[in-house]
């Protein structure tokens, strides 16, 4: 059985940018073939094929499988190396003096903060995806650095996940705040919620994070407790990546209520209801230690703190501690 494969060779993403070895590839993703199968399936002579597999040959993209002799006539059938491909490779800007590095994983507004107090230092690129989706970006190879706040069952934060994405990498985790969440409504909340179970009241509108986030597993993971059903909340299925997203929409009268951070509701001007508090924790591959180490002496210093404290439900007490996995 062929498995998927992640190419991150910029040579190999090179080779298949070319559209006719692209297709060879696909003919040879679905079963085993000859060059002249390949010829006639897409209408070129088999020597036109043989310059462009044995490329994709040399490459690592393609291999022989098996060797017929039929009628004194050699046929020579290959394949691809793999059932299905990702291509990725990370392209930067050429700054000796200020790296530049991607995060991608939970949005936080301490994380825009100090990528702009850092500016001078690293050009950190900022790609809210979710909390999980985000470590598996960190695995794949596609950011420097990642960002979660994911319950367990256990009770236990991100710990347990990280452990289970990455068992055979030397990781590190750093705290970088606690955080305050709760439903964010409209200013004088006109709609008087006061729950989640006002969620799927009929006169409510509501407006929901992207799977994968922290906010939605925690969420969806309430709701089944509190057996609140998501059929009857209007606007579940209407998402964004963002706190700040979210805020903008209630603010705007799109949705009555989200589930966000008290500081996107502060810096929109909306009411809050508080639920629950969380950790949020900074993952870095220990290899890039050295790459992100103004990052880490930022977290440590005063000047930092001070400046997250402004940010309305932020505990900074164990900012920059380490978590032993």
């Amino acid at each position: 059985m062929l498995q998927f494969k992640i190419i991150k060779a910029f040579e190999q993403i090179k080779l298949l940018s070319d559209t006719r070895r692209l297709a060879i590839l696909r003919k040879l993703m679905a079963r085993p073939a000859t060059l002249t199968q390949l010829g006639e399936e897409l209408g070129e002579h088999p020597s036109w094929v043989r310059h462009h597999v044995v490329q994709l040959e040399q490459a690592g993209l393609v291999e022989l499988v098996e060797t017929r002799i039929t009628s004194g006539v050699t046929e020579k059938f290959y394949r691809a190396v793999a059932g299905g491909l990702l291509l990725q490779e990370l392209i930067l800007p050429d700054n000796p003096s200020i790296p530049s590095v991607i995060f991608s994983g939970s949005h936080d507004l301490a994380v825009e903060l100090f990528a702009r107090q850092l500016d001078k230092q690293l050009n950190i690129m900022i790609l809210p995806v979710g909390s999980l989706d985000g470590l598996v970006a960190l695995r794949q190879g596609v950011c420097h650095f990642s960002g979660c706040h994911l319950l367990d069952v256990t009770g236990e934060y991100n710990l347990p996940f990280i452990r289970h994405i990455f068992p055979d990498r030397s990781m590190l985790v750093f705290i970088l705040a606690e955080r305050e969440q709760g439903l964010m409504t409209a200013l004088g909340n006109p709609k008087t919620i006061r729950s989640l179970q006002d969620l799927a009241r009929s006169d409510v509108s509501f407006i929901n994070r992207n799977l994968g986030s922290g906010t939605r597993l925690w969420l969806d993971r309430q709701l089944q407790a509190q057996r609140v059903p998501i059929e009857k909340i209007r606007g579940y299925e209407n998402v964004t990546n963002t706190h700040t997203e979210c805020a903008r929409l209630v603010k705007e009268g799109k949705a009555d209520v989200a589930l966000g951070l008290h500081a996107a509701a502060f810096q929109h001007d909306l009411g809050f209801i508080p639920l629950f508090q969380e950790r949020y924790d900074l993952v870095i591959p220990q290899e890039k230690m050295e790459l992100l180490h103004p990052l880490l002496d930022t977290l440590q210093t005063s000047t930092f703190r001070r400046s997250m404290e402004g940010l309305i439900g932020y505990d900074t007490t164990h900012t920059g501690e380490q978590i032993l996995l």
